[in-house]
């Protein structure tokens, strides 16, 4: 009966045997190998760095987020706190990752861990010029829904502001060539909008991205400036070239150009890294794209024929 069956890792009367259960688990740890790291000291904290992100947003929206009766001075007490917490942490994870990546015997690892302090300090020097930048976003949010009653409201409610907020941020860290943080970050972001970006892909001034969802930009994209998109669009590969060995070639460019102020309507499928949409045009909902379109050109799929018949005929 199947109440009297021996269950393996199960005793006779259901009691869980620990013992064999562990033994099964510590048993499995060469064949699984991809799925656990034993002593990896170096590893990221992705707990560490999710709080290092959002310290960042305290301080290029300040009042945003953090503490919100701030004025110039305390403004300036708050900022320099913040960073000098981040930039220890950040450090300390950097050196973590790029010690991980050697470890793991990365053939691209070009940074030594010791290098860690003097990366960070390249990326908090370019706080400013991300702020510039989001604040341009956030404007072009406001410009380009005529729902957005303040631009306040983008900065609070919009998930293509925090999805840009954080590829900015990631993007910074991945020409820094810090591995891994990046992904953390963006995946995060992925999963907190909906909007999947690479922290590779090159993302100019002012860029919308409106209700977002299902949105995927891959690593080697390239937006200009004055660009808007809407959900469920992909900025996609048509194929993934591989070398002599047969294994996939990495880093060559594989994802679409968007040249400046092109829009790109929800639905929407641009695929190819030979793909280029000319400054100034426009691709319709639904268009599947894998060829190039010159400047000031509008894509547009065919159109479906509808029928409407009283649903008493039907």
């Amino acid at each position: 009966m199947a109440g009297n069956r021996i269950i393996s890792g199960m005793t006779r009367e259901g009691e869980l045997d620990v013992d064999s259960l562990v033994g099964r688990l510590t048993a499995s740890s060469d064949e699984h190998h991809r799925i656990q790291h034993l002593s990896a000291t170096h590893l990221p904290n992705r707990d560490v760095v999710l709080w290092i992100l959002e310290q960042l947003h305290c301080v290029l929206y300040p009042g945003f987020f953090g503490p919100r009766n701030l004025d110039e001075d305390s403004l300036r007490v708050h900022v320099t706190s913040v960073l000098e917490e981040v930039r220890s942490d950040l450090t300390a994870q950097v050196a973590g990752a790029l010690g991980y990546q050697k470890e793991a015997g990365d053939e691209e690892c070009r940074v030594a861990a010791t290098d860690a302090g003097a990366i960070v300090s390249s990326f908090l020097e370019q706080l400013p010029e991300l702020r510039r930048r989001l604040s341009l976003d956030v404007q072009a949010a406001y410009d380009g829904d005529p729902a957005a009653h303040h631009t306040d409201e983008a900065v609070l409610c919009y998930p293509g502001i925090r999805a840009i907020t954080v590829h900015r941020i990631a993007h910074a860290l991945c020409r820094l060539n810090v591995p891994l943080i990046p992904r953390i970050m963006q995946e995060w972001a992925h999963g907190e909008t909906g909007i999947d970006i690479h922290p590779g892909a090159a993302i100019g001034d002012s860029f919308f991205i409106d209700h977002g969802t299902g949105v995927v930009i891959g690593e080697t994209t390239s937006i200009g400036n004055g660009c808007k998109i809407y959900q469920g669009v992909t900025l996609g590969a048509k194929s993934f070239p591989k070398d002599e060995r047969g294994r996939l070639k990495r880093g060559v460019k594989r994802h679409p150009t968007l040249e400046d102020n092109v829009t790109v309507y929800a639905g929407a499928t641009i695929l190819g890294g030979d793909t280029v949409i000319g400054a100034g045009s426009v691709v319709n909902g639904g268009v599947f794209l894998v060829k190039s379109m010159p400047p000031n050109h509008v894509a547009q799929a065919p159109i479906v024929e509808i029928t409407l018949k009283d649903r008493g005929d039907c």
